[in-house]
């Protein structure tokens, strides 16, 4: 097989992505084919992944980290987007929900990171605006923080993502290509009973003669073994017993278990309801890679729009600023090309998770295989689709 054209073909390690291996996908990517294709879209991530052996808490060994996302870039903090959320399977957390439904609005940054590790990286957000942009910090704040569980290979009780982990990853986000695989809060994730964790992808789209950007992160570690669903063709059932997931005599996480979290970014004008709609979309993006959704699997989806700049600003009651605001947007007639494109990213995106990343073990010698790309080729040829 060889690598594509119309995208990266590896990730920042070095490693295939999934259209590098052949894996074919409806749609035309960015540049980046990632979330950043949107223009002023940052991502930061700090990995952290030291130790070996045995469990001891507070001492590892540790297979985490946090990913960092700034909608308007560092310098667009403050600003707020159009945005909307939606809860496909509520066994999980994302911070801040409930005043975005309210206002239909996001204006501080993204983090992802581990289930235990969610006030260590809320009180980050704060140091950061506090440090940065204390115009801000001047009121309350309500960061949004998402988390996935890590701790079948992670020291997850040790508290090693703290404060400054996340504001180092607010640090260094940037523009660009985006890493995948087992970097920032995607370190120790699983999907699929593979090794999981960080994916990305967008794709182009016309409006009135202008093209917008639709781009996709998540933090995959979801999805049983026999589920696993590529290019159209079902890969788990032949997959299923081959190198499984974690020893049968140790405790190892159900089945399907440990959430998604995904992030739809576009620079398309929509209004927050349309944000919310294309949360709403992210699940058919995931059931093309198989799963039917588990009990056990927290599966929190936010979308935001970076257009109309200034038009969200929320300020208290001043005489000076008593004016009206003006919102351009999508027809809502139009809609369905940007819920196409939000559904192609997330597969991809899940994809690019598993494709690009390595074998991992953790905790207690607990141990994640990567995806087999040799096998799921054949089963792919078998099927027509290589």
């Amino acid at each position: 097989m060889t690598a594509g054209t119309d995208s990266p073909a590896l990730t920042s390690a070095g490693h295939l992505r999934a259209r590098a291996v052949g894996i074919p996908f409806a749609g035309t990517p960015g540049p980046h084919n990632a979330i950043t294709d949107v223009a002023g879209v940052e991502v930061g991530m700090q990995t952290l992944i030291h130790g070996e052996g045995p469990l001891r808490v507070g001492s590892g060994p540790v297979r985490t980290g946090v990913t960092a996302i700034l909608p308007r870039g560092r310098a667009g903090v403050g600003d707020a987007c159009a945005a909307g959320v939606y809860a496909f399977n509520g066994n999980g957390e994302m911070t801040g929900t409930a005043w975005i439904q309210e206002t239909g609005s996001l204006n501080l940054p993204i983090l992802l990171t581990n289930s235990h590790a969610i006030g260590a990286c809320h009180r980050g957000v704060i140091d950061w605006l506090v440090r940065d942009r204390p115009d801000l910090a001047r009121a309350w704040l309500m960061p949004v923080v998402a988390e996935t569980y890590d701790g079948y290979l992670n020291d997850i009780n040790g508290d090693h993502v703290t404060p400054a982990t996340a504001v180092a990853a607010l640090d260094v986000a940037a523009g660009g290509a985006v890493a995948e695989g087992s970097v920032g809060g995607g370190t120790g994730m699983n999907c699929y009973g593979y090794k999981g964790g960080t994916g990305t992808a967008s794709r182009m789209i016309t409006f009135g003669g202008l093209e917008y950007t639709v781009g996709v992160l998540v933090q995959a570690n979801f999805g049983a073994r026999h589920e696993l669903t590529i290019a159209g063709v079902p890969l788990g059932q032949a997959l299923r017993d081959e190198d499984p997931l974690g020893d049968p005599t140790r405790w190892a996480p159900p089945a399907g278990a440990g959430s998604i979290i995904a992030v739809v970014a576009t620079d398309a004008p929509l209004l927050p309801g349309q944000c919310a709609a294309l949360t709403r979309r992210v699940p058919l993006g995931l059931a093309r890679t198989g799963t039917t959704g588990s009990h056990f699997s927290g599966d929190l989806f936010l979308a935001f729009s970076t257009a109309n700049p200034g038009a969200l600003a929320s300020h208290y009651p001043d005489p000076d600023r008593e004016k009206m605001a003006t919102l351009h947007f999508v027809p809502w007639g139009y809609t369905d090309r940007f819920y196409e494109a939000t559904v192609q990213a997330v597969e991809e995106a899940v994809i690019n998770a598993m494709v690009g990343n390595t074998e991992m073990t953790g905790r207690d010698g607990n141990r994640i295989p990567a995806l087999p790309h040799n096998r799921v080729a054949e089963l792919l040829s078998t099927r027509g689709v290589l």
